[in-house]
């Protein structure tokens, strides 16, 4: 198995897998599949041995597992015999589980093996990861926040089209339409091992899309456009013309970790608890149910490759929605002759009228 999935990884998963996503998958393999099966014979690996590997991995303490605490300077877990507990979580052993899918299933289509036994080990659906979305009023602090920053125009846009972080940073001049108020997204810039901070093809072919540009976003990337036209100008020869949306003020792009610690300084400026920049795209969806905008608008806004990924990353609705359903249901229920729990003031619809959503 250890040189099945070094093959594997050097020689198929390379070609086939983003950069990002490749290096991912090898940490994967070196971390767990390695030390766990790296042993067993490919064509003799059962299902059973997988079962009986992913299951102690459950409970097992990754620090007592890889000696990691021994090479501390001062051991804080097991080298001083007090155990932190630190485990898997369920989201990354069906990662692991994942991968060694995948590394499987070539090998059954080079026929190395008659099927995949890591599809009969059922793992359980994991929940998905919990996220604090920003409320509207929160949202208003935030945007209030990131006024008279050089970056104001980038975190409005994050927040009201919900954009991903390697999207902003990708944008380029040629790809918005100020005047009929739309965005092309073609690009994302992440930084890679080989090639340091780079343009690479969005996360899938949905994510490649085009979308309405907020009024209010169109007015901050003009101001932010003449910004950049005077750093131009102030930087010289020494500017950098990189043709991106959002530079440094030497117009080279901007790093992800730089644009998060600026996102850190204005959540403590506002105020506000501490979130991911991710958050923000969770913020803009959420807001957007809150409104009654239909799920598959915000599909198509945030460049889901189906809906049923919206739906399922989006299902704990707020409990004002949830309570809004309710009502509805209850006005449906009520007997026409009780009377009303509150009185008509003449400006709701009538029951029959309610919009189902």
């Amino acid at each position: 198995m250890a040189a099945y999935l070094t093959y594997w990884l050097e020689n198929v998963a390379v070609h086939r897998l983003r950069e990002t996503t490749h290096t991912r998958y090898t940490a994967c393999v070196r971390l767990y599949l390695i030390p766990g099966l790296g042993r067993k014979k490919l064509a003799k690996l059962t299902a059973k041995d997988v079962r009986t590997w992913l299951d102690p991995l459950r409970t097992t303490c990754q620090c007592c597992a890889r000696g990691t605490d021994t090479n501390r300077d001062q051991p804080q877990c097991c080298a001083i015999g007090t155990c932190c507990r630190k485990r898997l979580s369920p989201l990354t052993l069906a990662y692991v589980h994942s991968v060694l899918k995948s590394a499987l299933e070539h090998a059954v289509r080079e026929e190395e093996i008659p099927r995949n036994v890591a599809r009969n080990v059922r793992m359980g659906t994991p929940r998905p990861r919990r996220f604090e979305p920003l409320t509207a009023e929160e949202a208003r602090a935030f945007l209030a926040a990131t006024h008279g920053h050089r970056l104001s125009a980038l975190f409005e846009l994050a927040l009201r089209t919900g954009l991903r972080k390697g999207e902003l940073l990708g944008l380029r001049w040629e790809d918005l339409d100020l005047a009929g108020g739309t965005a092309s997204i073609r690009r994302t810039l992440q930084r890679t091992n080989s090639r340091g901070l780079t343009a690479l093809p969005t996360k899938t072919q949905s994510s490649e899309r085009r979308i309405a540009l907020p009024t209010e976003c169109r007015r901050s990337l003009e101001q932010h456009r003449d910004r950049q036209h005077q750093e131009r100008e102030a930087a010289g020869a020494s500017w950098k013309a990189s043709g991106y949306v959002f530079t440094r003020t030497d117009g080279n792009p901007i790093e992800g970790a730089t644009l998060t610690r600026h996102f850190n300084a204005l959540l403590r400026r506002a105020a506000l608890r501490r979130i991911r920049f991710h958050d923000l795209r969770h913020s803009a969806a959420t807001l957007l149910l809150e409104q009654g905008v239909e799920l598959v608008v915000i599909k198509e806004l945030l460049g889901h490759a189906h809906i049923g990924v919206t739906a399922t990353v989006y299902a704990h609705v707020r409990l004002r929605l949830q309570r809004d359903a309710i009502d509805l249901l209850g006005h449906a229920l009520r007997n026409r002759n009780e009377p009303a729990t509150r009185p008509d003031d003449g400006n709701e619809p009538p029951v029959c009228a309610a919009p189902v959503r």
